[in-house]
């Protein structure tokens, strides 16, 4: 039946057994079985009727009343006894019952039966006192009980009411069916016999099961009695429905099976009076961006499961997830292009950057100007001009690199970012590094000779610088070769939990391990001129610049310093893009801050401000200034002559000696 019913289409939620001896409490459970697909409604009911009005009975006990909606077998049909006391339960219960006619002649046969003219059959005198609540053995009697004991004058119809089984047509035809199959079985097997042949005695059932499916005659209510391969007669129904109008409640027919379904639609009235047809579904259809997950055993009952996260809904059953470049629309029906991003010129994230680097490069530019201007006073020629150019010109790249950082990423820019991230912290650092191992060879041979160390010369000093820039070009280089620049759109970066919020990073191929590697060797640079600058702290402050190269080698350590967890703590950050460019940016911007501001703008100040102060000394041997920075080690500073004298005397006498061309001034203004 169940094979059947789902082959038509008809979906089955639940299939519960009724027990043959139910126990207290086995209604209530099926109820709550059937409640589990609380939007099936629909009730099949194949039970007796003492079944179907305990099932009501819960139903009305769990408070379901107008909730499911019942379909009786013909057990159920138009009787009362299901629905006594509890109409409303079956409100809108639709029943069948074998299409059927009264036979007259058995009505007339039926209230003639008295007990005396219908002994042989052995029930019906316990019809007799069922049926006039009488009974016929006085000793049955008990007093009090109310019943009479039963006369024999009494006449069904008459003191009783009645009304024909509807099932009396059907056995009618079934008694006759017999009759026919049992005729034609004799005329086959005994021909032209009277009685039973040998063939026949005993009679083999399954030839007569044979004979009784054959029979064709017309039945009493003048429908054609037959039966199909299957045994089963041709079905003629008659479809019920117990409706309730005003107050009153009947069953009303609303159509009938004959061959094919006739069903009175408007006829029909559900609970509450509703005319409208109620739908019953084990699952109400998926909203968009779900898929059907089915229920183990029940293919038509499902649970509606989102497409989560990147997920689309590819079909009914199943999600899929985009492509890595994608995310799905808002109902999760398919995949829409994930958004690009990059650091914008308006983003608060660049604007502070950007405006330290505009004011880094108005200052490098004032400092370039003041030196240029004053090129051959004896500070600026003390200061090394040559070296103080390529520092300059590094600070200036240095903060330049800012505008690289933030600008849009092409191949282009990609390319440039290799080679002056690392470029300008470099040239400030190779020629910081060789200033200050310039320094610490002269004092270090001072102790030990007269004679001025190798390589010096400002033309040595620049060899010296460009050969240690020229180990950064060249590692760039390399860099190309084995990795050429390019722009990337990084996917990862950005690809939070809620996809709405996913977003493509527009950015140069340059890993942190990579950028770390870019600037590996500037701060290389970096800490050796530190250990130079450590080397030399013992120098006299007068005698030269080491005091002020260690002080801002020491706050530029500081700045790298907190720049590595700042950097390396946000990787996971969904702001690294921009916490990295802008603490990268800030921080070379701050070393070239740095360096600008205690090597230069004191030798700036001097030159506007106190030009009195920018004044040659007079010169001696060098045997002498070098004796005199030797002793300066060993006594006070008050030992000296004042205005610095024999510092200034060291410097010019390795200027004449060396160079002849540039001072070397360690006055107490060119710090």
């Amino acid at each position: 039946m169940t094979k059947i019913v789902r082959q038509g289409g008809v979906c089955i939620a639940q299939s519960v057994k009724i027990p043959r001896e139910p126990k207290s409490g086995e209604f209530d459970k099926i109820i709550r079985r059937l409640r589990e697909n609380p939007n099936a409604r629909v009730v099949i009911l194949f039970a007796n009727e003492d079944d179907i009005r305990r099932l009501l009975q819960a139903a009305k006990k769990a408070n379901q009343t107008g909730h499911f909606l019942w379909v009786g077998s013909d057990s159920w049909g138009s009787k009362i006894s299901p629905v006594l006391h509890q109409e409303e339960m079956g409100e809108g219960a639709v029943t069948i019952l074998p299409k059927r006619m009264s036979v007259r002649g058995f009505d007339r046969y039926f209230i003639s039966r008295t007990l005396d003219n219908n002994r042989r059959n052995i029930w019906f005198a316990e019809f007799w006192e069922d049926n006039f609540h009488c009974k016929l053995s006085r000793h049955a009697l008990k007093k009090g009980s109310g019943i009479k004991k039963c006369t024999n004058h009494e006449r069904i119809g008459k003191d009783s009411s009645y009304e024909q089984e509807g099932k009396v047509q059907f056995v009618i035809d079934a008694v006759y069916a017999m009759a026919h199959a049992l005729h034609n079985m004799h005329k086959e097997l005994c021909p032209g016999k009277v009685g039973l042949c040998t063939k026949m005695d005993p009679i083999n059932g399954t030839m007569l099961l044979k004979f009784i499916r054959n029979v064709n005659f017309t039945g009493i209510a003048g429908n054609p009695v037959l039966f199909n391969v299957n045994g089963d007669a041709p079905g003629r129904y008659e479809i019920f429905q117990y409706q309730i109008k005003n107050s009153t409640a009947e069953y009303k027919a609303i159509g009938n099976w004959t061959d094919q379904l006739h069903l009175d639609i408007k006829a029909m009235q559900w609970p509450g009076g509703a005319r409208q047809v109620p739908v019953s579904i084990c699952s109400q259809p998926c909203p968009l961006g779900h898929r059907k997950k089915t229920v183990k055993g029940i293919p038509c009952c499902w649970h509606c499961e989102r497409c989560d996260g990147y997920q689309y809904q590819a079909d009914t059953f199943s999600c899929k997830m985009c492509r890595f470049d994608l995310r799905p629309n808002e109902n999760h029906t398919g995949c829409r292009p994930i958004p690009i991003v990059k650091l914008e010129w308006s983003s608060p994230w660049a604007v502070i950057p950007v405006f330290i680097a505009i004011l880094g490069i108005m200052a490098t530019l004032f400092v370039v100007g003041t030196f240029i201007r004053y090129n051959d006073t004896p500070i600026v020629k003390a200061s090394g001009r040559e070296l103080s150019y390529v520092l300059l010109t590094g600070i200036f790249l240095c903060y330049a690199t800012t505008f690289l950082m933030i600008s849009t990423p092409d191949v282009g820019i990609c390319s440039l970012r290799r080679i002056f991230l690392g470029l300008g912290m470099s040239i400030s650092y190779a020629a910081l590094l060789t200033k200050t191992n310039r320094i610490y060879r002269i004092f270090e041979q001072g102790k030990m000779s007269v004679s001025a160390p190798r390589f010096i010369s400002p033309a040595s000093q620049l060899v010296i610088t460009f050969s240690l820039i020229s180990v950064q070009l060249l590692g760039v280089c390399i860099w190309f070769g084995v990795d050429p620049s390019q722009a990337i759109i990084d996917y990862e970066d950005q690809r939070t939990a809620n996809p709405d919020f996913a977003r493509g990073v527009l950015k140069c191929d340059i890993s942190d391990l990579s950028l770390i590697c870019l600037l590996g060797y500037s701060m290389l640079l970096m800490v050796t001129c530190t250990v130079y600058a450590i080397k030399t702290r013992g120098v006299p402050e007068t005698f030269n610049e080491a005091k002020p190269i260690g002080f801002t080698m020491y706050t530029t350590c500081i700045v790298w310093l907190a720049f590595i967890p700042i950097f390396f703590g946000t990787s996971q950050s969904t702001e690294k893009m921009y916490i990295q460019t802008t603490t990268l940016t800030i921080s070379v911007s701050l070393s070239a801050s740095v360096s600008l501001g205690m090597l230069y703008m004191p030798k700036v100040y001097v030159v506007l401000f106190h030009p009195e102060q920018n004044v040659p000394k007079r010169k001696r041997s060098l045997k002498a200034v070098v004796t005199a920075a030797t002793m300066s080690n060993k006594f006070p500073k008050g030992g000296l002559r004042p205005n610095g004298e024999a510092k200034s005397e060291l410097c010019e006498s390795l200027e004449t000696q060396v160079s002849k061309q540039t001072y070397i001034s360690y006055s107490n203004h060119a710090i």
